[in-house]
C-alpha cells in the first residue's frame, strides 16, 4: 500500500490502475503505475505529489470511518499509561471503525493480539475491512456485545468506550491478569465519575481520571506564541489496574 501527500500535507491513497485527478491536476496512469516510494509525481498543472508508505496515523485519516473516532492524544494516552507493548493481549469494546484496535495492534506486533467487540453489524463489516486494507493479522473482530460477557482470559489492558462501561467491571476484572488494566473513554464526567465508583468498589487499584489537552506552537518572524486553536475536551480517560 502507498499513498501520495500534496504540498498542502494533503494524503490520498494511490491507485496505480488509473490516473489521478485534483484541484491540483493530474498525473498520468503511467506515473502512477510506476510509482515507487520516495517519487515524486508531478501534474500536469506542475505540482509535485510525494509517495510514501503510510504509517498506522496515515492510514486512519484515509480509511473509511462512519463514525467519530478517538484522537491521538487520547490513544497516546492510553497506551503511555497503561505501558501497552509487545507481546501484550488487548480486549476493545466498541469497535466503531477500528482506529483503536489498529493503534493497540500496532503496538502490541505479531505477538500480541486485539480482540475487538463491536455490537452494531455494518461498523463490523467497516472495521473488518480497514484492517485488512492495512495489513495486520494481529486481530480478531467480534460482531458481539461485550455485556453478554468477555471470551478471552488472561488480558493485559481492556479498553472501554461505552455508554456504561462499568456495567461490565466484574467481568473486566476476572478477564484481567493480574497487574492488568481498564481504561475507559467517557465524554461526560458522570460517566467517568461513576466508573470511578464502580472500579473502586470492586477493589481495583491506581484509579485515575484525566483529561488531556493539546495546544500547539506558531512561529512567525516577529515571534513565537501559542496556537489560537486547540484539541481541547474529547473526553474523560479512566484507568484502574488489578492488582
Amino acid at each position: 500500500m502507498k499513498i501520495i501527500m500534496d504540498e498542502r500535507g494533503k494524503k490520498y491513497f494511490l491507485n496505480e490502475d488509473k490516473e489521478f485527478h485534483s484541484d491540483l491536476g493530474i498525473i498520468d496512469e503511467e506515473q502512477m503505475s510506476k510509482a515507487n516510494i520516495g517519487d515524486t509525481l508531478t501534474t500536469h498543472l506542475e505540482h509535485d505529489f510525494k509517495v510514501i508508505k503510510p504509517n498506522i496515523n496515515d492510514f486512519i485519516d484515509l480509511m473509511d470511518r462512519r463514525c467519530s473516532i478517538l484522537v491521538q492524544k487520547d490513544i497516546g494516552s492510553v497506551l503511555a499509561h497503561t505501558g501497552l507493548g509487545s507481546s501484550s493481549k488487548v480486549v476493545d469494546a466498541g469497535t466503531g471503525a477500528g482506529a483503536i484496535a489498529l493503534n493497540f495492534a500496532n503496538v502490541v506486533g505479531s505477538e500480541g493480539m486485539v480482540y475487538s467487540y463491536e455490537i452494531r453489524e455494518d461498523f463490523s463489516i467497516i472495521a473488518n475491512k480497514n484492517i485488512e486494507t492495512f495489513g495486520l493479522k494481529n486481530i480478531i473482530i467480534k460482531n458481539k456485545d461485550i455485556k453478554e460477557g468477555i471470551d478471552e482470559e488472561n488480558i493485559d489492558l481492556i479498553f472501554l468506550d461505552l455508554p456504561k462501561p462499568y456495567e461490565i467491571f466484574e467481568d473486566v476484572y476476572e478477564s484481567l491478569n493480574f497487574g492488568g488494566w481498564l481504561a475507559v473513554y467517557a465524554p461526560y464526567i458522570d460517566q467517568a465519575e461513576l466508573a470511578y465508583k464502580v472500579a473502586k468498589k470492586l477493589n481495583f487499584q491506581n484509579i485515575d481520571i484525566i483529561e488531556t489537552f493539546e495546544r500547539g506552537l506558531e512561529v512567525r518572524p516577529q515571534g513565537t506564541r501559542p496556537k489560537t486553536r486547540m484539541v481541547g475536551h474529547t473526553g474523560y480517560l479512566v484507568f484502574a489496574r488489578k492488582l
